[in-house]
């Protein structure tokens, strides 16, 4: 049932991230940008205490905990970046936009890395066609921020995401502060992150 689902789910979220695209103009600030600096204030007053917080999905939570391997083999888990902003971006390599932000991610994370901040790739691996094109992709735009393979979708499925690609942007606290459905620039990135700070 799953794989009759799946390719119905992935034609809306294209249609999302074009209607999405067609709003947006990638060089000047994004139309969302109020809401973004209402979302920020708003998270700012909230910002102490993460204790009394819940885990959940929703802006002001406590982002989920997951661990999941790399294409090596290496076992990452999303708590072990507390104390850097990180972006949790669901993506696939038959994604067109995902394909089109790459570059981007890319871009700010070399810039950025060193600034307590890092890009968490979530692969939605069952999707793909097989796991040598997952590499390929990561090969060939030459993405260093880690990749992590969501082989049976337990995390895609935890973070709901039914449009790719989904960004969700947690702050040092491990609170999410955002959640972008479509691709992003670097100037999106930019105006996100410093709002968290």
């Amino acid at each position: 049932m799953w794989k009759n689902i799946l390719p119905i789910v992935f034609l809306v979220g294209l249609v999302i991230w074009g209607v999405y695209d067609y709003t947006q103009d990638n060089h000047t600030e994004p139309e969302n940008g109020e809401k973004i600096e209402q979302n920020s204030v708003a998270s700012n007053e909230q910002k102490p205490a993460t204790k009394n917080r819940e885990t959940g999905i929703e802006q002001g939570n406590i982002a989920p905990d997951f661990t999941l391997q790399t294409l090596e083999g290496k076992k990452v888990k999303l708590s072990d970046y507390r104390g850097k902003n990180v972006i949790i971006n669901f993506w696939a390599t038959w994604c067109p936009p995902c394909r089109v932000e790459m570059p981007h991610m890319e871009d700010y994370y070399q810039a950025n890395q060193e600034n307590d901040f890092t890009i968490l790739a979530v692969n939605m691996t069952e999707s793909e066609k097989s796991k040598s094109d997952v590499k390929s992709f990561v090969n060939d735009f030459g993405l260093s921020f880690p990749v992590v393979l969501d082989v049976e979708s337990k995390v895609t499925n935890t973070y709901e995401v039914v449009a790719y690609p989904t960004s969700y942007f947690v702050d040092k606290q491990g609170v999410i502060r955002h959640k972008v459905m479509g691709a992003v620039n670097q100037d999106m990135i930019q105006k996100i992150i410093e709002q968290m700070k």
